[in-house]
């Protein structure tokens, strides 16, 4: 494997974990409409209709879960990014330092 393929796979992964980062984030906001749906059900319907007053605390409980999973998974994706970063900067600076005849980009 030549440097030029191995710095081709790490921004193909770098590509690939940020457009999943995005779908969380997507996600994210799909649960926070969801939370926001109850909240808004919860606070019309409290004296008023006893089902409707249940589906929106559900609603927003179920939102609020989702929204702490996602921005969990999120927090993670980001930490891997770097992850990935750091070990193809220490692969290149090994390269650099053991074999400095051959040029690294």
């Amino acid at each position: 494997m030549t440097i030029q393929e191995m710095e081709k796979g790490y921004k193909e992964e770098i590509t690939y974990q940020k457009r999943m980062l995005k779908n969380l984030g997507y996600w994210f906001q799909l649960n926070a409409i969801i939370s926001g749906i109850g909240i808004v059900l919860i606070y019309f319907f409290n004296h008023h209709n006893l089902w409707l007053n249940i589906l929106g605390i559900a609603l927003f409980i179920i939102g609020a879960l989702g929204m702490l999973m996602f921005g969990y998974a999120g927090w993670k994706g980001q930490q891997n990014i770097h992850a990935i970063v750091n070990d193809f900067d220490q692969k290149i600076n090994y390269f650099r330092k053991n074999y400095p005849k051959k040029q690294v980009h």
